[in-house]
């Protein structure tokens, strides 16, 4: 259990003014992390305001009452906030959060992508949209339930990976900007554990403290992504050719956007004498194309809209580029590197070791060579 101390430490929103004076907007989803959040600056005597959005309502996706985003969440927070005894508000952004994120997703998978929603909706609701309404109310910063580091660093605040690489969503935040990082505040990001979170929650008796995690996009339930596209799309899922990179046709599919890079289970093309994987989404011709494993290796990397948190300025480039270190996943670790900008705001990214299943849609994300700190990243197209 964490002490006093560490406490105190975690609940240091660094403000330059004392708890009492510092408002402090806390962003709500309704789950344990954001809650714990609340708890820990209202403890320590923050003028702490809670704010929840609703973004999707799963009724409108799949005909299902309730979920993430949804009724159960809001009044989850909404509780908490009782039982702490700060102000709460509900903010209505179904209309921008469709706008912004929804219908990008199912345009990037109509389009072969692999889009990630979750880095679009901070991005462009969150740390865009809330964060300017955080500021209406005069608040001093706005906190998160997210697993990452700010550090000052000796140009200004730095974002690094979290202290629990279990936990850490540092590559669901690499485009936070500079000036965002100046305003937002990430106490859970040094804890060694969700399990301290957990404990942190019944130390103070919230009623969300043995709530699951949630597992799924919120307006993606059992993650099923092709229905929702379908519901959004009407006719999108046409159905089309499985080819092999050498041409032969294997078989027929039921969308493209039913598939991704890197994919091998379900593709229902048995018979072949080697494993295959989905190495290409050609969806203007509505052809899923697989091959054998080698073909997923990739080492160089196209990307866009670039954000660079790095000191100094990116045009800057080093002889040989910048040496960093990239994740192509999430869920991969970071691995070495070169940078390379173009003037268009983009990069290539040479990886000093090929990496599998690199997709357009998803993100790459930059860290520095050693160290926790990341320095950005940007949109994987193709190359």
């Amino acid at each position: 259990m964490l002490d006093e101390t560490s406490l105190t430490t975690l609940a240091d929103l660094r403000s330059g003014k004392p708890p009492s004076a510092t408002r402090v907007v806390v962003a709500m989803s309704g789950g344990v992390d954001s809650s714990v959040v609340a708890a820990l600056l209202a403890e320590a005597g923050y003028d702490v305001v809670g704010v929840t959005l609703q973004l999707y309502d799963h009724g409108a996706a799949v005909a299902r009452k309730g979920a993430c985003c949804a009724g159960r969440d809001i009044h989850d927070a909404r509780r908490v906030a009782e039982t702490l005894g700060f102000p709460h508000y509900v903010l209505d952004y179904e209309d921008r959060f469709r706008e912004s994120v929804v219908d990008e997703f199912a345009d990037s998978y109509l389009a072969g992508a692999t889009p990630v929603p979750c880095i679009r909706c901070n991005e462009r609701v969150k740390f865009r949209d809330l964060l300017e309404t955080a500021r209406d109310l005069e608040a001093d910063c706005m906190a998160t339930g997210h697993y990452v580091r700010r550090m000052e660093g000796p140009g200004g605040p730095e974002l690094h990976r979290a202290a629990d690489p279990r936990r850490d969503q540092s590559y669901f935040l690499f485009s936070t900007t500079r000036e965002q990082l100046g305003f937002l505040r990430f106490p859970l990001g040094g804890l060694a554990s969700k399990a301290e979170t957990r404990a942190l929650a019944a130390r103070y008796g919230l009623p969300v403290k043995d709530k699951p995690d949630s597992q799924d996009i919120c307006f993606v339930p059992n993650g099923d992504y092709a229905a929702v596209i379908e519901k959004l799309r009407p006719g999108a899922a046409e159905p089309g050719e499985i080819v092999h990179l050498d041409g032969r046709v294997l078989g027929r599919h039921e969308g493209v956007i039913r598939y991704t890079v890197g994919q091998r289970r379900g593709l229902g093309i048995g018979g072949e004498a080697e494993p295959l994987f989905v190495v290409r989404l050609d969806a203007e011709a509505r052809r899923v194309v697989v091959g054998p494993r080698e073909a997923l290796a990739s080492r160089s990397v196209r990307v866009r809209e670039v954000n660079w948190l790095g000191d100094a300025p990116i045009e800057a480039t080093p002889e040989g580029g910048w040496e960093v270190a990239v994740r192509v996943r999430s869920t991969r670790p970071p691995k070495p590197a070169r940078l390379f900008p173009d003037a268009a705001g983009g990069a290539r990214v040479e990886l000093l070791d090929p990496e599998e299943g690199v997709a357009p849609g998803q993100a790459c994300v930059f860290h520095a060579p050693e160290g926790s700190r990341v320095l950005g990243g940007g949109w994987i197209v193709r190359g």
